[in-house]
């Protein structure tokens, strides 16, 4: 059973768009290549044409990949959100406890995550450690670099 994920209309649109450019300029790509391989004569001793087949083999394995995911997502929208607890879509301010340091990310899912943009996926370190939490509630989030305590300032859209 293929997890049920949650994306803004943005995130699914981009990922719909990437599905469509695989499955048409992706594969006409890549039969292209392997109609050149083949012509250049003895397919036993050709390494580009086993190149062009491995190509083919990993673009329909992301392919597959992608119609799953776009299969089971779920559109979230700003509207369904609930600010009094942290969830997929929320805009939390967090404050390191160690050094004081305060940080604004939007929890998205794993494909929408960006750090230049301050999103980050549901499912990091952090992302895990606050979801759920709540105004004033500290997270102890067990990352890369050890424990880290989050306390949550600020819950918005």
């Amino acid at each position: 059973m293929a997890q049920v994920s949650y994306y803004t209309e943005e995130g699914l649109q981009r990922l719909k768009d990437e599905l469509n450019h695989l499955k048409t300029k992706g594969r006409t790509d890549i039969a292209r290549q392997i109609a050149e391989a083949r012509d250049k004569g003895d397919l036993s001793e050709n390494a580009e044409y086993d190149a062009a087949k491995d190509a083919q083999g990993l673009l329909e394995l992301k392919i597959s990949k992608l119609e799953t995911i776009v299969g089971n997502a779920r559109v979230i929208r700003e509207g369904d959100v609930d600010t009094s607890k942290v969830s997929i879509l929320s805009k939390v301010k967090i404050k390191n406890i160690k050094n004081g340091a305060t940080m604004t990310y939007q929890l998205v899912s794993e494909e929408e995550a960006n750090l230049k943009q301050n999103k980050i996926s549901v499912k990091s370190p952090i992302g895990k450690g606050i979801l759920g939490k709540k105004v004033g509630e500290k997270a102890v989030v067990e990352a890369p670099a050890g424990k880290m305590e989050f306390e949550i300032l600020e819950i918005s859209i």
